[in-house]
């Protein structure tokens, strides 16, 4: 959810309404407007899915034992719950698409000659890795050391940036056929396992399949997002870099992207609909056009399956193409809250920890070691009534991160 910085210089939101009025008459002032609106529609939209994913992270504070499985259980699964699930599934796409998007402007100033990422995108994923197995693991677990560690989507970005850093010079069109490959050939190679305890298994775990790489003693580690599909995402997502360089005229990014992204649901829509490929598991039919709607998208996230991947990219595209023109309050926060991701990521998770101790030591522990609320309804105003407690600090943050020149606030 962490993306290089695109330019210390360029404001991540957007300017006032008078400002924009103001541009229409003079040229220069409306380059610049354009040149800001260009980049900050990244930080919009990479706002907007960290606030999504509030909702899911709240979910899994004080609704946690009501567990959902991947893919969910259309039978069991109230719809309310469902789709607040599956609103949460656009989140880890977007973050990484949006990384390796944002590694190619980083590469590709708009206000100088290129330069080389290797370096940033090496540290800042060895960075991402190191967060993982210690803040973050610590914020979800409330213990040190934690029983298991779970290799996440701050683990798996820092693998992919690594990864990327080590590719991204190498032909436009060799990365595209790369990233392609796997986000629509990966699902032909779910069937193939390895026996337990084999070299083949612990790198089948690490690239493919969920599972634990170490299972008995002290600490266990079990990988959650394996890291092949997540390759192609973000190589994807530096191809799509040029589209922002500061000669492509904004209607032309914007019919491309819509483009894009409109064929990527008519794909889905053909795949799924006739149960061709893309997800191991085929829609049917239930007993209403509600749960025949829930078995349609219930798509597999670990690993994310083309279905899972063709929904949430082609979803998030469009969005990139319509947020561009939009500049009002609703923008603007989420441009905050984007302009400060790993900040936000931690500060979230370190909030919803206390907030869960603190539910335990006023009502008491209701389900095990943990208080939890009986009904799923009150993780939505619960949510929305965290956003202005996580806005204010993400606002200081993210201007300070913009005036700054020390160098360690580029990795948040």
């Amino acid at each position: 959810m962490t993306n290089p910085t695109v330019n210390p210089k360029v404001p991540l939101s957007y300017g006032s309404s008078t400002h924009s009025a103001h541009s229409a008459n003079n040229p220069i002032t409306a380059s610049i407007a354009a040149s800001r609106s260009r980049i900050a529609v990244i930080d919009v939209l990479r706002g907007l899915v960290m606030l999504v994913m509030l909702f899911d992270h709240v979910r899994e504070t004080i609704y946690l034992h009501m567990q959902v499985s991947d893919p969910m259980d259309v039978a069991t699964t109230e719809p309310a719950l469902f789709f607040s699930r599956l609103a949460a599934h656009f989140c880890a796409p977007m973050f990484v698409f949006l990384t390796g998007l944002s590694a190619w402007l980083y590469a590709n100033p708009s206000s100088g000659a290129p330069r080389s990422a290797t370096g940033f995108l090496i540290k800042r994923g060895l960075l991402l890795v190191v967060l993982e197995w210690t803040l973050v693991t610590f914020a979800w677990s409330g213990q040190f050391p934690p029983p298991t560690i779970y290799l996440q989507v701050i683990w798996v970005i820092g693998l992919a940036m690594i990864v990327l850093a080590l590719l991204h010079r190498q032909p436009r069109w060799l990365l595209a056929a790369i990233g392609l490959s796997i986000v629509f050939g990966h699902n032909l190679l779910t069937s193939l396992s390895f026996d337990p305890g084999s070299l083949g298994y612990y790198l089948w775990t690490l690239l493919l399949h969920r599972g634990y790489l170490v299972a008995d003693g002290w600490i266990k580690v079990k990988v959650t997002y394996p890291l092949l599909p997540w390759i192609g995402v973000i190589l994807l997502g530096y191809v799509a870099g040029p589209l922002y360089a500061q000669t492509v005229a904004a209607a032309s990014r914007k019919r491309l992207l819509l483009t894009v992204g409109v064929s990527c649901l008519v794909l889905l829509g053909l795949l799924r609909g006739f149960n061709i490929y893309g997800e191991t598991q085929p829609w049917v039919h239930g007993e209403d056009i509600v749960r025949t709607l829930m078995s349609w998208v219930n798509f597999t996230k670990y690993p994310p399956s083309l279905s899972f991947l063709l929904l949430t990219l082609g979803t998030g595209l469009i969005l990139l193409a319509w947020f561009e023109a939009i500049d009002n309050w609703f923008t603007r926060v989420c441009a905050t809250f984007g302009g400060a991701p790993m900040f936000y990521y931690l500060l979230h998770l370190y909030v919803l920890l206390i907030l869960q101790h603190l539910l335990v030591a006023i009502f008491g522990a209701n389900h095990g070691v943990r208080f939890g609320v009986d009904h799923f309804w009150v993780v939505w105003p619960t949510a929305f009534a965290l956003m202005p407690l996580l806005y204010f600090p993400c606002r200081a943050f993210a201007r300070y991160k913009r005036v700054s020149t020390q160098k360690w606030v580029r990795y948040f």
